[in-house]
């Protein structure tokens, strides 16, 4: 997503947008859905339990944008999109993944 902030902000510099403004909004949402997928991933690492829905949710969002690569004749990205995603959910519901993120009563 900051691969996709920087090019997003490169394009806007330098004219390459329909509009400045949608150019700049765009750059700005990247760079607002970077800060949120780092607190996620920074809340797995740390096996935080409220990080475990925001990152099936995110899996789940990967997976539906991988069927509409598929649904759109790209499968060199819609296959590794959802092989990726659905690897994700997958650990995300590993005994393991379930011991780590429970709550303790």
């Amino acid at each position: 997503m900051v691969v996709a902030t920087a090019f997003s902000a490169v394009a806007t510099v330098d004219g390459k947008s329909y509009q400045t403004g949608s150019g700049v909004a765009l750059t700005l949402i990247a760079l607002g859905t970077a800060l949120v997928l780092g607190l996620v991933a920074r809340g797995l690492v740390r096996a935080r339990p409220w990080s475990r829905t925001p990152a099936a949710m995110i899996q789940v969002f990967a997976i539906i944008a991988g069927v509409l690569l598929m649904d759109g004749h790209r499968p060199e990205w819609g296959v590794p999109t959802l092989l990726l995603a659905a690897g994700g959910l997958v650990t995300l519901f590993v005994p393991a993944s379930f011991k780590a993120l429970n709550r303790e009563r």
